[in-house]
């Protein structure tokens, strides 16, 4: 298990490095001067050349590489040009709101997914199988802010069971993480029945029922698990999804989030903090996957040895 967890390691590197290089040029390639950007549209050129020199961009471009890396071995994002706040405070402050928030929309997903899947699976060509494919379809193709405000509408506005907005309680975070989880959770559904009507149909699932196993033991124990492993890709594919395009949701429901920041930093151009944001959900992204890849070799001993 070690061997297999430092190989995975050692393949999650070189994304990561990607990314912070990605980061590194999206505003210093970008159209237009960057310190024109920062200093505002109408900075004289006095103001414009003290900006250029603040950030570095006076520099060639191997300089201005190797100071970004520098900065970044040492925890340094730099300052936010709206607040003058250290990027990594709001980075610290954000994003586990946000994360709470996809915790709780994946939550949601598996909740229900992974259940309405193998009932799915277990009812094929049923009634109940049509039903739970319409859901599913309709989950998978409704925009995620069109069912916020509607949740909106009629739990909040109508019903007054919800907070409208806003985060503090357990009862802010209801509505938010069903509408951010909606998506996921329909995808869940289909690939859990997806695995599950081609697990069932396995020699080894015959031979446990010519034995006798009960069929909930069955379902849950051999079908199930075995299952499991696609369905935890696409599980955690949807997390980092859900880490990084949450910001629909945020916006709706003015939740102070990662999604959030980031809007408000590109209206602003306050771009150290939409790179920070930015390289902070992509090496979310990367580690989350990196955990489902460690969790494969818990779930089937076999992906290891291979």
């Amino acid at each position: 298990m070690f061997e297999y967890t430092v190989r995975r390691i050692l393949v999650a590197l070189p994304a990561i490095l990607g990314v912070i290089v990605v980061v590194f040029l999206m505003v210093r390639l970008a159209p237009g001067d960057p310190a024109l950007l920062l200093a505002g549209e109408f900075a004289d050129q006095e103001t414009i050349e003290r900006v250029r020199e603040r950030f570095g961009l006076d520099k060639s471009l191997p300089e201005q590489f190797a100071a970004f890396v520098g900065n970044l071995a040492q925890g340094d994002l730099g300052r936010s040009t709206r607040t003058n706040r250290l990027v990594t405070d709001d980075l610290r402050t954000f994003f586990p709101n946000t994360l709470e928030l996809a915790l709780a929309g994946i939550t949601v997903a598996f909740l229900i997914g992974i259940p309405a899947g193998v009932i799915s699976a277990i009812r094929r060509n049923s009634w109940v199988d049509a039903v739970v494919t319409f859901i599913a379809l309709l989950g998978v193709s409704m925009p995620v802010f069109w069912f916020g405000l509607l949740a909106i509408l009629f739990f909040s506005v109508d019903l007054g069971w919800f907070p409208v907005a806003g985060r503090g309680t357990f009862s802010h975070l209801v509505l938010p993480a069903i509408t951010l989880g909606v998506s996921s959770t329909a995808i869940i559904t289909r690939m859990t029945r997806s695995s599950m009507l081609e697990v069932l149909d396995q020699d080894f699932v015959r031979t446990a029922r010519a034995k006798g196993v009960l069929n909930r033991s069955l379902i849950i124990k051999h079908a199930l698990r075995n299952a499991l492993v696609p369905v935890i890709t696409v599980a955690g594919l949807e997390f980092g999804r859900l880490l990084a395009g949450a910001v629909l949701t945020e916006t709706v429901f003015t939740w102070p989030g990662i999604g959030r920041l980031l809007v408000d930093s590109i209206l602003a151009r306050d771009y150290p903090v939409v790179q920070g944001a930015v390289m902070l959900i992509a090496v979310s992204f990367i580690l989350v996957n990196l955990v489902v890849d460690l969790v494969y070799g818990v779930i089937d001993p076999r992906i290891r040895y291979d």
